[in-house]
């Protein structure tokens, strides 16, 4: 039996995600905040993570190092929008969604990659609005100006995916494919309801790439590589 390891599985895309993979017959480690989902199932476990907190995000790799998984798959689903109406940079708002997107999500990745299997794959769920080359289509078609602290959270998460997948590809020999995805505009607490992607649709893209063994260190969106 495969496993797959997801953080944020208590709602949204992280639990539709865990849904999916556990109907695929994989045994699913989830992390949530609380450590709890409103979900069972006999292939499912459940951590406490805290991606803001040192000692949780190293209490949590014990845990799951202790379970002496080899991991085949890693999602990085969890994430915080926390400046969805701002248009002008609030350094609070960005120091908080750095905590979470990219530095607490890079300090869980850096414990679980020894962990990984040989052949195994990273995805980090990122976003079209981390996107440098479609900034400006984004900003026209979509929130113009909007969430400036989530957009950098995002496009620094894409240089995680880069500059990981190369250190992987030349320092380490399991052949560990490293992703960036954007999942779409989802129905979701942070994607509001007008959003036109369900999460369960999102899951699905999501499932379908890390399944996969694509090109290491790239940013995919519906099959499709996405500009950086």
């Amino acid at each position: 039996m495969k496993t797959v390891l997801i953080t944020g599985v208590s709602r949204g895309i992280g639990k539709a995600l865990a849904q999916r993979f556990l109907a695929e017959g994989y045994m699913v480690i989830g992390a949530s905040e609380t450590g709890s989902v409103d979900y069972s199932a006999v292939n499912l476990k459940v951590l406490e993570l805290d991606l803001t907190s040192d000692n949780s995000i190293n209490k949590c790799a014990e845990q799951i190092a202790k379970q002496n998984p080899k991991i085949d798959i890693l999602v990085n689903c969890a994430g915080v929008l926390k400046d969805n109406d701002d248009t002008k940079l609030v350094i609070e708002k960005l120091r908080e969604t750095l905590e979470v997107n990219l530095i607490g999500t890079a300090d869980f990745t850096e414990h679980v990659v020894a962990m990984m299997n040989k052949g195994g794959h990273i995805v980090n769920v990122s976003s079209q609005a981390g996107s440098l080359e479609d900034i400006e289509a984004f900003t026209h078609t979509h929130a113009p100006l909007r969430y400036p602290a989530y957009k950098i959270s995002k496009c620094a998460l894409n240089m995680y995916t880069r500059t990981l997948a190369l250190r992987l590809k030349y320092e380490d020999e399991r052949g560990i494919v490293v992703s960036s995805i954007h999942p779409g505009w989802v129905r979701t607490d942070m994607g509001g309801d007008e959003a036109p992607t369900t999460p369960e649709e999102a899951a699905n893209d999501i499932y379908e790439l890390a399944i996969s063994h694509p090109e290491t260190g790239q940013f995919w969106y519906k099959g499709k590589k996405y500009p950086w």
